[in-house]
């Protein structure tokens, strides 16, 4: 046990030295993206300011300007998340008020601060964007509940800019079979309107996002989709078997369609953290007033987020992982699949975060812990965008094929 002490002692001192400054000029040269941001969950909040430098461990802020600047993160998917609430007319519109809420707040960013933020909507665009001095904003979509029982709904969150779609989150909705719903499967996989919904985003060329499915329903999305599934936050259940995580099995199939796997660092799905029964039962009250506060129209202030949060934690303190539990994760999965099925979505501002990597300024420890492994700078530039990049262009590829094919048919 001392020994283990020690070790951690060592790895969170190598955590904190700066990166060495040929790494850093490697790490600014890629073009560096995240596949799920969960910061619109702050961009709501009145008294948020993303141009702001905020401080992690005080305000629970884990993306701003300042630091994406400091991390040399260029940008990535924006996530517009919704918690799952009842199969109901009622849960499926106030969610979709909730999905409209972040959607605006995503947007606004470009109108606000045109230029330090740009919409993104085609893998074409984030080169030209960076190359411009400005942060990529795509848009992606977590849970596909505020959708309804109509999967035509979706078009008009494509026609907002959305080009990822995850289908389902902590419990089991009207599309898929959650990976963490307490009561087990529902539909073994994808229900029968999920595999409509998986075809509708196909047809709009849409990234399928598997993260949070359950095995069976992402096993389903593979072989149903027309094009490759991302994980876009997910991780190795070799490493810890935790429902939230993927098997190696599963894994390989999805290497063999094409897709990819973006690693998280949340974590409870890193390694086993006790939670204590009083916190959960205080942070599901909390989620669930920020999500009726949106709802009808009036979101929580930041300053009450910080408040509240903070005496969750005062109250309820809770483990964390390290830094050398991510990267177990990560290099476990580059060495299954290589390095160009694997990518960062590390679940920033959505429960992200570990010691030694508490925010997006730390990014550049990735890079550093990666090329000290024996990777190089052309593996980097896959594991940093170029993967996802490529995904998207094949997303949009079929896309056209198919809009093809539908022009020959009505002629």
């Amino acid at each position: 046990m001392f020994l283990k002490v020690l070790f951690l002692l060592f790895l969170l001192l190598v955590c904190q030295l700066s990166v060495g400054s040929d790494e850093q000029e490697l790490h600014d040269r890629l073009l560096v993206l995240d596949s799920h941001i969960d910061t619109p969950i702050r961009l709501v909040m009145p008294g948020f300011n993303i141009m702001e430098r905020h401080d992690a461990s005080t305000d629970y802020s884990q993306v701003d300007l300042p630091r994406m600047v400091d991390g040399g993160l260029d940008g990535g998917f924006w996530a517009i998340f919704t918690s799952q609430g009842d199969l109901s007319a009622d849960g499926y519109a106030k969610a979709k008020r909730i999905a409209h809420s972040r959607a605006n707040a995503i947007l606004q960013l470009e109108v606000d601060y045109p230029d330090y933020f740009t919409i993104a909507k085609n893998a074409a665009d984030a080169k030209i964007i960076v190359g411009k001095g400005r942060k990529v904003v795509y848009l992606s979509i977590e849970n596909a509940y505020p959708l309804g029982l109509d999967v035509s709904n979706l078009r008009e969150f494509y026609d907002l800019g959305v080009r990822m779609l995850g289908l389902v989150h902590t419990r089991n909705n009207q599309f898929a079979d959650s990976s963490t719903d307490p009561d087990g499967p529902k539909w073994d996989g994808l229900s029968p309107l999920g595999i409509e919904l998986v075809q509708e985003a196909n047809k709009l060329g849409m990234i399928i996002d598997g993260s949070h499915a359950h095995d069976l329903a992402l096993e389903q999305m593979i072989s149903h989709s027309s094009t490759p599934v991302v994980l876009s936050h997910s991780g190795s259940k070799a490493i810890f078997d935790h429902s939230r995580n993927v098997p190696d099995d599963l894994l390989i199939k999805l290497k063999q369609s094409g897709g990819l796997i973006h690693m998280n660092s949340l974590g409870g799905y890193l390694q086993p953290i006790h939670v204590s029964p009083g916190r959960k039962m205080e942070f599901g009250k909390f989620v669930e007033d920020i999500n009726m506060l949106e709802a009808a129209g009036s979101p929580m202030s930041y300053e009450e987020f910080r408040t509240r949060r903070g005496d969750i934690d005062l109250t309820h303190p809770s483990e964390e992982a390290h830094f050398f539990d991510y990267m177990s994760h990560f290099t476990h999965v580059l060495d299954l699949l290589g390095p160009s099925y694997v990518g960062v979505g590390a679940d920033w501002d959505g429960g992200g975060g570990v010691i030694g990597m508490k925010d997006i300024s730390d990014l550049r420890k990735v890079t550093e812990h990666l090329l000290h492994s024996g990777y190089t700078e052309f593996d980097l530039e896959n594991i940093w965008g170029g993967n996802l990049l490529r995904l998207l262009r094949k997303v949009e590829r079929r896309k056209a094929d198919l809009g093809k094919s539908r022009s020959l048919i009505d002629k």
